[in-house]
């Protein structure tokens, strides 16, 4: 027990720092390179590219159908066994595939019919690269085999070029359009990569899969995907409101302030991601052990992330000053507003998917996701008329709270976290 015990340990611990080095190419990188953009691009242009990659990330929601927690789950119970890994990756490679033409043909046709994209076409499909990109990297493999050291370094690096890149080649106001090129090719190397790695280390294949093995992924993934596509509703969907209603410089002031808030609260997406797994595991072993992993994760990564809260609202003043100057004197409020998220997300993270969807509670998840979803369009349409990016900031933190209230409520009611029994 005690060497199973430690073995289990220092799987979660090199994973941890190997999922960090992910995070911190997928979303810290960009923190480095949002000094130097905002102050070449200025509001404007920083707030046309904003919106673009709002508009595209619905895409990357469409393609990832929820395969990042389902497909991490079903390998990560079934990764002794190489024949069964390589069919689950197949069937959901092949769906992503077809989800991917599926999403690039009503791309297209939203580009080519709305003036408002039809001017930017280019700079539109560039960022589309990104939803290429992130079909071909299969990281819901690697963390459902709690393997990723070797494809995380490589990711690192891979992305760490690119980054160079925006300072090599972004050297002027009219560059603009090399920065969502420039990203898109980032992804899709380490994507590359990470297929063949895939291949080569774990003896994954790309083997003929019936359609009962694509039908089974596609339900699996089917909750989760409604509820990534109603968390959209409040995420990425704001931004977008916001251009719509409004003009790009604004969603500059608002887009700069939310990227330092997110990078703060991404900090524990490698804990969130590195433990999901395990609780799975304990989950199918022992309910009571896995309620009591998450007790501790929860005092953790909620003080950690309260800390993380509190100095940015504090420091908010001179965080704007230094890393976005003077044009964005107006993302101060924005960032205060928006400075409690990470604690709230962090919470609501530890309810929602390390523990309802680990206890299988996907159905009760998905009803409060979607509740959010759809009070927070007409709140953030509301507000943002009347207040532009303050009042986005606003409906953006009130929705969020409501979320990790309602699954904190659920599952004190439920006596979940006391007993480890679902009552469901």
């Amino acid at each position: 027990m005690t060497t199973k015990f430690s073995a289990d340990k220092k799987r979660l611990i090199t994973n941890f720092f190997s999922l960090s080095s992910v995070e911190v190419a997928n979303y810290i990188f960009p923190l480095i390179t949002l000094p130097y953009l905002v102050r070449v691009l200025g509001p404007d242009r920083f707030g046309l590219i904003a919106f673009a990659q709002a508009f595209t990330q619905y895409f990357v929601l469409i393609t990832d159908y929820g395969f990042n927690l389902s497909a991490t789950r079903n390998v990560s119970i079934h990764r002794e066994d190489t024949n069964k890994v390589s069919a689950i990756f197949s069937a959901v490679m092949l769906i992503k595939a077809c989800l991917m033409i599926f999403s690039f043909a009503i791309f297209s046709a939203f580009i080519f019919s709305i003036p408002k994209f039809r001017a930017d076409w280019l700079l539109y499909y560039c960022a589309f690269g990104l939803v290429v990109g992130n079909v071909m990297f299969p990281i819901w493999l690697f963390q459902g085999m709690e393997r990723m050291k070797l494809i995380a370094l490589l990711n690192f690096l891979a992305k760490l070029i690119f980054l160079a890149a925006i300072f090599i080649f972004v050297r002027k106001q009219g560059d603009y359009i090399l920065v969502p090129l420039i990203t898109a090719a980032g992804a899709v190397t380490a994507g590359i990569i990470s297929l063949i790695f895939a291949r080569k280390y774990f003896g994954i294949r790309l083997v003929p899969v019936s359609a009962k093995e694509i039908s089974h992924e596609m339900k699996e993934g089917w909750h989760i995907f409604i509820s990534t596509a109603a968390i959209s509703l409040y995420t990425t969907s704001n931004t977008f409101i916001l251009g719509l209603l409004t003009n790009n410089t604004i969603v500059g002031y608002y887009n700069a302030a939310e990227r330092i808030v997110r990078s703060g609260q991404r900090l524990f997406n490698p804990i969130s991601q590195t433990i999901y797994p395990h609780i799975n595991r304990l989950v199918a072993d022992s309910k009571d052990r896995a309620v009591v992993f998450i007790k501790k994760a929860l005092l953790m990564i909620g003080g950690g992330s309260f800390i993380v809260s509190a100095a940015i609202f504090i420091l908010a003043g001179p965080i704007v000053r230094i890393i976005l100057g003077p044009q964005f004197a107006q993302s101060v409020i924005v960032l205060r507003i928006l400075a409690f998220l990470p604690f709230v997300i962090a919470l609501s993270n530890i309810f929602g998917i390390q523990t309802m969807l680990t206890f299988d509670l996907k159905k009760q998840f998905s009803k409060i996701i979607i509740a959010a979803g759809l009070i927070n369009i007409p709140t953030a349409i509301l507000l943002v008329t009347l207040y532009q990016h303050v009042g986005l900031s606003i409906a953006v933190l009130a929705t969020e709270s409501f979320v990790t209230v309602s699954m904190f409520y659920y599952l004190h009611t439920r006596g979940i976290l006391k007993t480890g029994r679902t009552h469901a």
